[in-house]
């Protein structure tokens, strides 16, 4: 690996992450509400998705004021009450055209990504 390898591959994966976390964290609420604790362990075991607080917070607080997620408070047996977020009819709208948009931009990046590499001399 060269040296700054690893700070471009982290830049880039940080690109997409943000990118695609939004649908993420909604496709995490399809089938029930979660609170923000429980979003941040499903994106943390994915490995590839973890991330922190402070960027599912924000998150959460802007698909809110978008009215893609409502919340409601709920007890917990194990603490103080959590808050709890769900799809809108909106969000559910905004995942399915996400699911529907994303295999064509995925197979047109992974296209583009094994197109042969040009050699020196084919450069122009």
């Amino acid at each position: 690996m060269e040296p700054g390898d690893a700070t471009k591959q982290a830049r880039a994966a940080a690109q997409l992450r943000k990118g695609v976390m939004e649908y993420c964290v909604l496709a995490l609420m399809r089938d029930r509400p979660r609170y923000g604790v429980e979003l941040l362990q499903a994106l943390g075991e994915s490995g590839t998705l973890a991330t922190s607080q402070g960027t599912v917070y924000p998150l959460l607080s802007r698909l809110r004021r978008d009215g893609l997620v409502t919340t409601t408070w709920q007890e917990s047996a194990s603490g103080p009450p959590r808050r709890y977020y769900a799809l809108t009819d909106g969000g559910r709208a905004a995942l399915d055209e996400f699911t529907h948009v994303w295999p064509d931009f995925r197979d047109t990046v992974d296209a583009f990504l094994s197109l042969p590499r040009p050699t020196t001399g084919d450069l122009a």
